[in-house]
């Protein structure tokens, strides 16, 4: 039987690979551990002890659910936005041609290639001029504009693999616009734009940048760990929720890579 090209690879590839793993691995494997911890103020390594303690102090923290409950709106306010306006932009670009269309493409694109700092700047400065004050949807506009491109990215990928020859006869049988879509079309993209939406909810939920720039006053999960990070006290708790922020984010990117490695 011939062996596999992992089977071939020489073991220096091995080792880079490994290193580079562990390199991007093992300062997030310390939150974990850090969380345990029994001291309460310092990080030393060995850590001295270990507890459970910060689990239940963290749950008793009313700011920490506030924070909590912020970021899962934002997220999914912002997915839904993005799934909508994604899916539309993608069957626009990939289904019809017109003058521009490439242009639309890049325009769309561009706001996630943007340093998040940019696109923060320019939407405080936007928010400033037109008189709108911070609340929950400005951050959720902020965040929308990165999420948009995550779905239409899924969407348009999957929009280009489907065969036009279906939606054609769909409606050579007597089809309408809506029942193609809800019998032809969306069977097809469905895990293309479940997978964008796991991806743009676990962006979302832990964005700090742009957060920070539109939220004004109020508190994202994130933005709550950067501010209880400079404070001197009970910074295993910090680690916990970095713990929740961790797999809240993780799994939904796991689930988005299942969907569409096909």
């Amino acid at each position: 039987m011939r062996s596999s090209y992992a089977e071939k690879a020489p073991l220096g590839l091995k080792i880079a690979a490994i290193l580079g793993l562990l390199f991007m691995h093992l300062p997030i494997l310390l939150i974990f551990v850090y969380a345990f911890t029994t001291e309460d103020k310092t990080y030393q390594w060995p850590p001295p002890g270990f507890t459970l303690k910060w689990f239940s102090v963290a749950w008793n923290r009313p700011d920490v659910w506030e924070a909590l409950s912020l970021s899962v709106k934002v997220a999914s306010i912002s997915t839904l936005i993005a799934l909508v306006l994604g899916t539309l932009c993608a069957a626009a670009v990939s289904r019809s041609k017109f003058f521009g269309r490439e242009a639309i493409s890049l325009l769309v694109i561009l706001p996630i290639a943007l340093p998040g700092i940019i696109t923060g700047i320019a939407l405080r400065s936007a928010f400033n001029l037109a008189d709108i004050k911070f609340s929950i949807w400005t951050i959720v506009l902020g965040h929308a504009t990165f999420c948009v491109v995550v779905v239409y990215n899924n969407a348009v990928a999957r929009f280009r693999r489907t065969s036009g020859s279906l939606i054609e006869a769909s409606m050579d049988l007597g089809a309408n616009g809506f029942q193609t879509f809800r019998y032809v079309v969306l069977p097809n993209i469905a895990t293309a734009l479940l997978a964008g939406g796991m991806l743009a909810f676990a962006l979302s939920f832990d964005e700090v940048i742009v957060t920070t720039l539109t939220a004004g006053q109020q508190a994202t999960l994130p933005i709550w760990m950067l501010e209880e990070l400079v404070r001197p006290r009970q910074r295993p708790v910090t680690n916990v929720v970095a713990m929740i922020v961790v797999l809240v984010t993780f799994f939904p990117i796991l689930c988005a890579y299942y969907l569409t490695k096909e």
